[in-house]
């Protein structure tokens, strides 16, 4: 194989970024094995890529009550099953709803029984 057969260019534009995108595309359908020089470049574009998404396209962490709401789809559970790490129903509905806010000790129930970071309970919730 030619030394050059898998250049790799930093991404610095939009333009670069794109390129990168066509370029690692076709490996998600036939996924290179991860010793070859074809599993190396796969693995060094992704890392450029995912450098250039994190610098120009952030994530932000969710919003804590939003969190909630998505780790009680996911577990198929209802705001009864709340209660133990929030308290009572009127409490739970007042969080669920943006009226009351986590609690420290809510926050540790929560990221102990639902397993959601304690990063993204301990963030301000959206308005």
């Amino acid at each position: 194989m030619k030394p050059d057969a898998y250049p790799l260019h930093p991404i610095r534009t939009e333009t670069d970024y794109q390129a990168a995108l066509k370029l690692v595309a076709p490996y998600f359908d036939h996924e290179p094995e991860p010793d070859s020089e074809a599993g190396a470049h796969f693995e060094a574009l992704l890392v450029l890529i995912e450098a250039y998404e994190a610098k120009h396209y952030p994530i932000e962490p969710p919003d804590p009550v939003e969190a909630i709401k998505f780790r009680m789809e996911q577990m198929g559970l209802t705001p009864h099953d709340l209660e133990p790490m929030i308290g009572g129903r009127g409490r739970v509905s007042e969080v669920l709803n943006r009226r009351r806010p986590l609690s420290l000790n809510m926050i540790r129930r929560l990221h102990d029984g639902l397993g959601i970071p304690a990063e993204t309970l301990i963030r301000a919730p959206h308005a």
